[in-house]
This record gives C-alpha cells, structure tokens and sequence, in this order.
C-alpha cells in the first residue's frame, strides 16, 4: 500500500490514564485528552488517539452509544464488566465520531479511533432468552451501526479506524479456543460488511485487531479463511514473542494488506532488546515487503481503564522504543 508510511509508529489507542480520573467530570477528561494528544506528539507517534479516557474500557465506544444492552454487577476475569444484550440495539447519535473530530483541532497528526467490533461484542452478549433470537442476528445489527459510524468517522476526518477482535486469534489455532455465543465462521461473516466502505479517500485505513497473542500452532486454512473474508486494510498482529505462529500469522496474508506489527510486549515493564526484535523483523521481511508494514506494542496499555498494564512512565518507555525501531526499520521516511 504506497501511503503505509503514514502510519508507521501506531498504537491500539488505550492508554494509561491520569490518575483519579473520572468519566463524570467532562472538563477533566478534556484535559486528560489533550495531554494525551501532547504525548503522542512528543513521541513522534504518526496516528493519535484520545486514550480512551472518556471510556471505561475499549467496548465503551460503542456500549456507551448505543440502546439494547445491560451492565451488569459481574466482572469477567480480565477485568471486564459484563453486559448482556436484552434488545436488538440502536444508536442514540453518533459514536465517537463528534470526539474524533475534535483531535483534529489538536494536532495535525491522522486521528486513529478503535472500536470493538460487531462480531466480539455479539459472542461476549448475547445470552438466550433475553430479547434476542441468535447472536447472529444481533452482531449483523452490531454491524450495521458499526459501519455507519466508520463512514461517519471518515467523513468527520480520520484516517486509520481499527477493529478490535481479541476472540479471532484463538479461532486460528489448530485446536481453536471457546469463540463465545458466535461460532468462527458467524464472526466472518458478521465482521465483514462492518470493514466494508463502497468509497473512501485516499490515506484511509480499516484495521483489524484479532487478538492479543498468537495461538500456539497457526491452522493455516483457517488464517487465510479470515484474511480473505474480512476485507481489512490492515490487520494488526501480535509480534513480541518470536514464535514460528506470530511469522506464520504474517505469512499468510495477503499480498495487497498491509500489516502491523506488535513488536513490544505491553503488559510487562521490561524493554525488548532491539537487535532481538529487529532479528524477527527481518524474518517477516523475508516473505513479507516492509513497505507494507508498520510497528506498535502488542496491545492496549489499558483496555479497561481501572486496569492499566503498565505505568505511565513504562508506557512512555515502550512507544519510545517503538519510534526508534520504526526507524531503525525506515529511517525519516515518515
């Protein structure tokens, strides 16, 4: 893809938030947002995020827009609020769109907005009996909305949207793990039309994030089977472990898609070593043009906002590193 360079430094968009933060107090959110924005600025990254920290966590740019859906008492075991879907949804008004457009009167760096996607907040649920007759039917409606809001976000300005998916990875192993209420071949077909747009300008990137690790054996049937029926731009995979599947997850992509690469690991304080991750880059590089790639950390900082991985200071740590591998991979060419 010729304007990969673009968006070379990238990050999945969650990021650690100031401390005593609260989603009730609009004012300070706002500043929070800009020294957000300040921050990516100053680490030279290429796309800009608001952090997520109007959110609660990364389900919330959709869960907090639209009607249908209940939060529970419950907590998953990573941290995650339960909420179940009682009703077919609908959006109350655009989703993130109005707050994206915002980041662009901050920065001239391409705003990146990340959202789950159709297909993950339909098998995380939906639960039978409750007003919904399948989880396929409430992701196609997922989907709908979803895709509304891209075409919306695009027009409002932003230029790199990502998906985010983290039951996909799981699904590619040869012995796939637990898909949730929606079977593999259901989360295809619900996720595609989301990624769909019949026109976009030039510059404009659709992202999928399926998971944050990489199974440890890569079915690779099964990898092309979701590369070749999600039409993503870009797809955003795990990198930091070294492993034969993270290379076979890369290996099987499509020639036309560009690809990023998580490359550090951001759930531990610890700094990879460069020449070792510059090693594993070179392999991809072996049957994959770099032109068409870009590097990240592996994940969000703080996919829920009570719960960030890391500190602050290892967070500017670790995008810190990811600028300087970007360059050790492309020099000033962005």
């Amino acid at each position: 893809m010729a304007d990969t360079f673009n968006y070379r430094i990238d990050h999945h968009g969650s990021l650690v938030r100031p401390a005593g933060l609260s989603t009730d107090d609009p004012q300070a959110v706002e500043s929070a947002v800009r020294e957000a924005v300040a921050l990516q600025r100053g680490l030279r990254c290429t796309v800009v995020t608001d952090g997520d920290h109007p959110r609660e966590d990364f389900r919330g740019a959709v869960l907090d827009g639209v009607s249908g859906f209940r939060r529970t008492t419950q907590t998953d075991a990573d941290g995650l609020v339960r909420w179940v879907a009682e009703s077919l949804p609908e959006a109350k008004g655009p989703l993130l769109a109005d707050r994206a457009a915002r980041l662009t009167e901050l920065t001239v760096i391409a705003p990146k907005v990340s959202l789950p996607s159709p297909a993950y907040l339909a098998a995380t649920t939906y639960r039978p009996g409750l007003g919904v007759s399948s989880a396929r039917e409430l992701g196609e409606a997922l989907a709908e909305i979803v895709r509304a809001e891209i075409a919306l976000l695009v027009s409002r300005g932003v230029r790199l949207i990502q998906l985010n998916n983290p039951l996909l990875l799981g699904q590619l192993g040869t012995d796939p793990t637990d898909p949730g209420a929606l079977s593999f071949e259901d989360a295809l077909a619900v996720d595609a039309p989301a990624v769909r747009l019949d026109e976009r300008p030039e510059g404009v990137r659709i992202g999928v994030a399926p998971g944050w690790a990489a199974p440890a054996e890569v079915d690779r049937a099964r990898a092309e089977r979701l590369y070749g029926t999600v039409g993503a731009d870009r797809w955003i995979l795990p990198f930091d472990r070294g492993t034969a599947a993270e290379l076979d997850l890369v290996r099987a992509l499509p020639e036309d898609r560009d690809v990023c690469l998580g490359v550090v690991d951001a759930t531990v304080p610890a700094l990879e070593d460069i020449d070792t991750v510059m090693a594993r880059i070179d392999r991809a590089g072996e049957f994959k043009d770099l032109e068409d790639a870009a590097v990240s950390p592996s994940r969000g900082f703080a996919d829920v906002a009570s719960r960030p991985l890391l500190s602050a200071e290892d967070q500017r740590r670790k995008l810190v590193l990811v600028e300087t591998v970007a360059r050790y991979c492309w020099g000033n060419e962005f």
